[in-house]
């Protein structure tokens, strides 16, 4: 099992509108072979930290998706980033 866990940081002036359309990234991802468990969500103390969890069956179905998964979250609008990939044993 692969966890990809961490935040990014964004403008807190633009963090509601990031997180709309990164629904849209949530849906497919939870939609995609593999995925057992993906959310972005607004961090509830820090108003430009955006909290990422993503739970994938195998490192395969995750490159999968990131292959072929959306691009639409703008690179612009974050800021900095600590996102990890674990891998885990079951």
């Amino acid at each position: 099992m692969i966890i990809v866990a961490g935040h990014l940081r964004v403008d807190p002036a633009a963090r509601a509108r990031f997180l709309t359309e990164a629904a849209n990234t949530a849906r497919m991802a939870r939609a995609a072979s593999g995925c057992l468990d993906f959310y972005l969500s607004a961090d509830p103390i820090e108003p430009d930290r955006v909290n990422v969890f993503e739970r994938w069956s195998s490192r395969y179905t995750l490159g999968a998706f990131r292959g072929s998964g959306p691009s639409g979250l703008s690179a612009a609008e974050i800021r900095s980033a600590d996102v990890r990939e674990y891998d885990v044993a079951e």
